[in-house]
């Protein structure tokens, strides 16, 4: 599958406590489990105002279902890798 990368927009992000940032976390993961297997979490980095996410997904229309249901605000997003 092909990877993206999510750029999503969070006031604070870097100050967030671990139990926040889990919340966060928590939430987009119901949310993919609800999906099936067209879209899988890798890894998340944390910025100073920001949060950037690399998913593997089928196709684009998946990554902006993701972001829709989850209720993110996604600045932009990229397809790398295969």
């Amino acid at each position: 599958m092909p990877k993206f990368l999510i750029e999503r927009e969070l006031s604070d992000a870097g100050k967030l406590s671990p139990q926040q940032l889990q919340a966060v976390a928590q939430k987009s993961c119901s949310v993919l489990r609800s999906m099936g297997p067209q879209i899988q979490w890798v890894q998340s980095y944390v910025t100073d105002n920001k949060i950037y996410c690399v998913y593997l997904a089928e196709n684009e229309q998946a990554i902006r279902s993701m972001q829709s249901r989850a209720g993110f605000r996604c600045i932009e997003f990229r397809r790398f890798g295969r």
